[in-house]
């Protein structure tokens, strides 16, 4: 079945993790894209999509109407690109107006924009409870929300965990998420490794999934904030394993379903870095990936997908300088390089110093 994906703040990791759970997807629009599944997605498990709909196959009018007695909350965006504010809440009350008419009673959330935003239709329950509708319009094609993201949910996950360390820095839990998607369908159970788990973002978000979650970390402090953290989101003791190890020399036990992790992102800056600074910074972080993949790739099995974070520094121009400029030196460790979408996977906050390419890596 055909579904619609609303893109988040940075499209092309929107669509790498779409790719990597679904098929048949394409770009509709730069914030939008179509996607095919076998079964109806599941918004909470997708970091980078902030809305879905399935396409209308009958009028939106008649859709209301069948729906089951009691007030409807409705509300309309439309990601056409001459759409306005107006022309949506125009279209809004005529649907209301319809309903009244079949003695169904309505209520229109008003749009401040030609679309509603995330918080607004979380606030309003819309796509995610019933008789609490939206739809979704690109060039006269009508679609009706199935999920928006809990974006409340990802704050209390982030905020509320009892363990927290800023100065190992703050992986949010979207991006773990995405990490974790990126290494593709994965049935329940599957070994996830993070062998740099820090604080365990990465395996609080795997073992919400449904996955057996395994975490190393150098720092032993580093550990106990990860099994703290586990047990606040309520996972038993048999679903992790937590050790003290150096990831490029740490030895794992058990076969290993994909790795997702985020490495070593170097000293926390405040302002761009000089040329000699970074070249430092390089190269600490270049020894540690390099490190970390020849020992890993010695002990896991073809076809393994690794999907790791690394860190691209922000020059003066304004673009971001890689870690990794000739992806030969990844293929020389036994790792296939796969890409996912058109262009480069750089996940950053506007003028952010240190932001995170994603690498995604199969065993060969």
């Amino acid at each position: 079945m055909k579904y619609l994906g609303v893109l988040g703040r940075q499209p092309e990791i929107s669509v790498a993790e779409l790719s990597a759970q679904f098929y048949n997807v394409q770009w509709v629009s730069k914030e939008l894209a179509e996607f095919s599944a076998d079964s109806r997605p599941n918004i909470d498990r997708l970091g980078g999509v902030i809305k879905i709909a399935e396409e209308l196959t009958i009028s939106p009018a008649d859709y209301l109407k069948s729906l089951d007695a009691g007030k409807i909350t409705l509300g309309i965006s439309d990601y056409s690109r001459r759409a306005t504010k107006q022309v949506v809440m125009r279209k809004a009350l005529e649907l209301k107006n319809a309903l009244r008419e079949a003695n169904r009673s309505a209520r229109v959330v008003p749009n401040r924009e030609r679309v509603i935003s995330t918080a607004a239709a979380l606030g309003n329950g819309l796509g995610r409870r019933d008789r609490h509708v939206e739809f979704i319009l690109y060039n006269d094609k009508w679609y009706v929300s199935i999920g928006v993201q809990n974006i409340n949910a990802y704050t209390r996950r982030d905020r509320m965990r009892p363990a927290r360390d800023a100065k190992v820095g703050m992986l949010p839990p979207k991006l773990a998420q995405i990490l974790i998607n990126l290494c593709g369908v994965m049935p329940a159970g599957s070994r996830v490794l993070d062998p740099f788990c820090g604080t365990g973002v990465i395996l609080q978000e795997a073992r919400l999934m449904g996955y057996y979650v395994y975490g190393t970390d150098k720092n032993p402090k580093m550990i106990e904030y990860s099994k703290r953290n586990l047990k606040f989101l309520g996972a038993a003791q048999g679903d992790w394993t937590l050790e003290v190890g150096d990831a490029t020399e740490h030895r794992w036990s058990g076969e290993i379903s994909a790795v997702a992790a985020e490495s070593y992102l170097g000293s926390p800056l405040s302002e761009i870095p000089s040329g000699v600074r970074l070249k430092n910074e390089q190269n600490v972080c270049g020894d540690i990936l390099r490190g970390f993949l020849k020992n890993l790739g010695r002990q896991i099995r073809s076809g393994t997908p690794v999907v790791i974070a690394v860190p691209a520094w922000l020059r003066g121009n304004g673009e971001y300088e890689k870690l990794v400029k000739n992806l030969d030196e990844i293929r020389e460790l036994e790792y296939n390089v796969e890409k996912s979408g058109a262009g480069e996977l750089i996940y950053a906050r506007p003028g952010q110093i240190v932001a995170r390419e994603i690498l995604i890596l199969r065993k060969k």
